[in-house]
């Protein structure tokens, strides 16, 4: 593949060309209640070549090797075209030469496991809820994408790298009268189709929790403390602080590129943020990014004050700060842009005791219900929560809207637990969709958070 890679490439007349073939290949099994909705695996391919002429960067996708002469062509015209718009000429931070190869160590590849071991397995788990007898219905889906990609460019690095990952995640929902109520449940990740096995203990528990919402009481609208579990604290870091530090979404705004320079105190002493996709085997790692750049560990935020930020070579160049490793693209139908990897607070000393004992009377919060951001300012949704009376969880609760400020949030942060966990199932729709964006926290505890009950 890569002879024919550097065939295209060096019919490309440019001061800079990147080109990557890409196979991905998807299997979908979904069950509504008892029945089978979906049951497919298919396979495709393509090209994205991107060239950098007179300081204009343009991008096309094709899907056949025969095309490959006049989409560079087009290419390059486009290039031309975008810099004599362009206020400034693209340039890139330079990257080193990179010859690899990065295949993952998989429990199980999934490409390898029957389909029909999928769709037994995906049966199994859709079964459990309904056995109770009191489930009203059930959602449950089986995803699998693996994406065998080869990178190279005009300054000789040549990367062939696979990404897999496998997840099972579904709803259950229960109903009495008119209130219905609904949680989600999901595992998974890139380490093989080990993951998804042997997982009954997650959904057999998130069953009980749909029953039990149903004689909970709503929670009462006001301003609390509360103590929020990984789940809602990874949200909150991913969609409330994460996408101000892609250097992309503030690059155009003054205003945010003032309030995010580098060394700004935004956060309390004790709040460390980092996006790490190295990490082995979690949902959003991986060695290389679509630009061939290295991923490597980034340091956010440090005792409260902003440290880093995520970067393409584009924007890198442009704030003339590191190569963070952090351009990704969705398949072979895009351009890479800037998404984070791996984002969470990381962990401190006390225990979830702790913060509860800290907290004394108020509200602990438990896993995200859909959710939005407007600029500085956010809502989510809490899936179920419960009263804290004297530092001891009470009465449960549900309807549990949250609402706030970044910056006021980052500074009401009071205390960080030693229990981080990063999320099997995650995502992100910035732009394009990325199944594999990864975000976590520990046990966190926050002063002054406005709860609004539906």
């Amino acid at each position: 593949m890569f002879e024919q890679l550097r065939k295209i490439l060096s019919g490309v007349s440019a001061d800079y060309a990147d080109l990557r073939y890409e196979v991905k290949r998807e299997t979908k099994i979904a069950f509504n209640r008892h029945e089978l909705t979906l049951m497919t695996a298919n396979a495709m391919d393509g090209y994205v070549l991107r060239v950098l002429k007179n300081g204009g960067l343009a991008t096309i996708a094709f899907t056949k090797s025969e095309d490959a002469g006049r989409a560079t062509a087009t290419a390059l015209e486009n290039a031309v075209l975008i810099a004599r718009r362009a206020k400034e000429p693209v340039r890139l931070a330079p990257s080193p030469k990179v010859a690899a190869t990065c295949l993952p160590e998989l429990d199980r590849d999934p490409r390898r496991v029957p389909i029909d071991e999928k769709l037994e397995l995906t049966r199994h788990y859709n079964d459990i809820p309904l056995a109770t007898g009191k489930v009203a219905s059930t959602e449950t889906a089986y995803e699998e994408v693996v994406r065998e990609k080869y990178f190279a460019n005009t300054e000789g690095s040549e990367i062939r790298e696979d990404l897999a990952l496998n997840r099972i995640s579904g709803a259950i929902i229960t109903q009495d009268g008119t209130l219905t109520q609904r949680v989600r449940f999901g595992f998974g990740g890139t380490d093989g189709f080990g993951r998804v096995v042997g997982r009954e203990a997650e959904v057999e528990q998130k069953t009980g929790v749909a029953l039990d919402l149903l004689k909970a009481k709503p929670v009462a609208a006001g301003t609390y403390r509360v103590v929020l579990n990984q789940k809602l604290g990874g949200v909150f870091t991913h969609e409330a602080f994460g996408h101000f530090s892609e250097a992309d979404i503030i690059e155009d705004s003054p205003t945010m590129r003032e309030k995010m320079k580098l060394g700004a105190k935004l956060g309390t002493d004790i709040l460390n943020i980092k996006d790490d996709p190295t990490r082995l085997h979690q949902l959003g790692h991986y060695i290389y990014d679509d630009e061939g750049v290295a991923a490597r560990p980034t340091q956010l935020m440090k005792s409260g004050v902003l440290t880093g930020r995520l970067h393409s070579r584009r924007t890198a160049a442009s704030y003339g700060e590191p190569l963070s490793g952090h351009s990704v693209a969705e398949d072979f139908r895009y351009a890479p842009i800037i998404r984070m990897g791996c984002i969470f607070i990381e962990p401190a000393a006390p225990s979830l005791a702790d913060l509860l004992a800290r907290l004394g009377d108020g509200l602990y919060l438990l896993n995200p219900m859909g959710g939005q951001t407007s600029g500085e300012n956010f809502t989510f949704a809490a899936s179920w929560g419960f009263e804290v009376k004297g530092g001891k969880p009470a009465g449960m609760i549900r309807d549990i809207n949250i609402t706030g400020n970044l910056y006021q949030t980052l500074m009401n942060i009071k205390a960080v637990g030693n229990d981080l966990e990063l999320g099997e199932i995650g995502g992100c729709g910035k732009g394009q969709i990325n199944i594999r964006s990864c975000y976590g926290a520990p046990h966190i505890l926050v002063d002054g958070v406005v709860i609004g009950g539906r």
